[in-house]
């Protein structure tokens, strides 16, 4: 999902006349040229596997076709109920990886999301039709170019800035999140940047060593032209191949973020409970392993982390019953587009599961909109702010209010106002208010709904269910995620190498975890 900016140029390319076989392959970047730094405790190598799901996983552990896994869980330990980020779309998961923040620190609201002062809609790729309507030139330049340097908050560091400042070496192996303290040429392939999708000269700032597909990488597998004609080097291969040129040359730096992204577009074809996808996982990590004199020294040596980012539930079969149109439920309205921008009523972005309904005109009164998405019983809620309020309705009216620096405190030591219906939310409140359903619902929610400025609402499907609009990609039949609820929020943590645990079982609480393994 979130890995398919790259692949969108090499669609382009093709259906221009097959030009991709003119391009050059990309040079490799010289490993030898960095000056290592020793780390002063074990390099730690975490693996980000999109869409990895602990149900599934423990399947394929038990039928004993994941010896790998099942060898970093017996040697260390393993969470299967990490709390994700909201909504559970990878770019708002990775920012917050990366920066320990929601995104109202980090303001990146999700995969696709409207910008209020450009009055554009910001998308960093979904499905082939999604980026040819939102413009290829704008979904490659958001992904590559204005994520990191512009969109991701620089109010809030990334785990890359805070090590590297300790004068610690950092790596990022494809991931389009990576903002770090170093200066990076990337290459730019003659015809992509003669298509003007991209500059020629592009630098962008990353860690010491920064891996992004056919634009920047270190392994000599990663030059052959089948490495960067799958999907333009956004795979497990080209990672798993980045990673073994590290530890084969020595260069392990103290902290190590690989993305693996195969698993999600299976997922999103055959439904989240496949799980051919995870056998292969397994033997890719098994040859990590292998780079070692053995397993067992492999983490004696490093720190070996692997976790989801996401989960995904099942969409229903039947188009008709599973996709909620919010052009026709909201018919009546000027939906923004590239012709209707400068006289839009709405904004529309469908996050899969969840969507922002953006109010462009000051004259739409924000309950009308309500009422009309209240009749369909598909909806669990809407959500918006008033100021620092944060108000969640259901189709029955039932409303919930909340703020934060409140009386009650929750169970990760958030402290909240509540009232209204707790139900909505599945929230239970006691001397300390726990989560049910919707994990971590009051911070995660906040997050989003003071992630940007403007008036805007959220809505969210009830399980089973998923956003359309005009131009979206639908999962009917398939897997699909976005939402605040569980099934798509729960992903699992495995760890060996080191005993030390994050303060809670939440993404969120990853990089203050990585902090202590790698300085303190």
């Amino acid at each position: 999902m979130k890995r398919k900016i790259l692949f969108s140029i090499v669609i382009l390319l093709l259906s221009v006349g097959g030009l991709i076989w003119a391009l050059p392959l990309s040079p490799r970047k010289d490993l030898l040229k960095i000056t290592a730094i020793h780390p002063p405790k074990k390099p730690v190598i975490m693996i980000n596997v999109d869409s990895l799901m602990s149900g599934p996983l423990m399947n394929v552990v038990n039928a004993g076709e994941a010896p790998a896994i099942k060898f970093l869980m017996d040697k260390g330990y393993f969470i299967p109920d990490m709390v994700s980020s909201y909504p559970t779309m990878s770019m708002t998961i990775d920012s917050t990886i990366l920066t320990g923040t929601y995104a109202n620190q980090h303001h990146v609201p999700g995969l696709i999301w409207f910008d209020e002062k450009s009055n554009e809609i910001v998308s960093y790729g979904s499905g082939f039709h999604e980026i040819w309507d939102n413009g290829v030139k704008d979904v490659v330049k958001n992904g590559i170019l204005h994520l990191n340097g512009e969109h991701l908050s620089k109010n809030v560091s990334t785990i890359h800035e805070e090590l590297e400042s300790h004068g610690l070496q950092t790596a990022s192996i494809n991931g389009l999140l990576y903002r770090g303290p170093k200066t990076h040429q990337l290459h730019v392939p003659k015809m992509i940047a003669a298509s003007k999708l991209l500059p020629k000269n592009l630098k962008v700032d990353g860690p010491t060593y920064l891996s992004l597909g056919a634009l920047s990488h270190y392994s000599p597998q990663n030059t052959s032209e089948r490495a960067v004609w799958n999907r333009m080097g956004m795979n497990n291969k080209f990672t798993v191949n980045e990673i073994r040129h590290l530890i084969r040359n020595k260069r392990l730096p103290s902290f190590t973020l690989a993305y693996f992204p195969d698993m999600d577009k299976d997922l999103h074809k055959e439904g989240p409970e496949a799980t051919n996808g995870i056998v292969k996982l397994d033997q890719q990590i098994q040859g990590l392993l292998n780079e070692f004199s053995s397993w067992e020294e492999a983490i004696e040596q490093t720190v070996w982390i692997v976790h989801g980012d996401s989960a995904q539930s099942k969409v229903l079969e039947d188009q008709d019953k599973a996709l909620i149109d919010l052009n026709k439920l909201l018919d009546g309205y000027r939906f923004w587009t590239e012709d209707t921008k400068t006289d839009s009523e709405i904004a529309i972005a469908i996050n899969e599961r969840m969507a922002y309904i953006y109010l462009n005109d000051s004259k739409i009164q924000l309950q009308d909109v309500v009422r009309k998405l209240r009749q369909d019983d598909r909806i669990a809620w809407i959500a918006y702010k008033e100021n620092q309020l944060n108000v969640v309705q259901t189709i029955n009216g039932e409303q919930l209010a909340f703020s934060s620096n409140g009386p009650y405190t929750d169970t990760y030591g958030q402290s909240w106002n509540v009232s209204g219906t707790y139900s909505i939310l599945d929230l239970h409140v006691s001397d300390q208010i726990s989560y049910g359903n919707y994990p971590d619902a009051l911070a995660r929610l906040h997050g989003a709904l003071h992630s940007q400025e403007g008036r805007f609402l959220i809505v969210e499907a009830k399980p089973g269910f998923e956003f359309i609009e005009s131009h979206s990609y639908d999962h009917s039949g398939g897997g699909a995620h976005g939402s605040l609820h569980k099934v798509d929020s729960i992903v699992p943590l495995i760890v060996a190498g080191t005993e030390e645990r994050p303060v809670h079982p939440r993404v969120v609480d990853l990089k203050e975890w990585i902090y202590r393994l790698t300085v303190q």
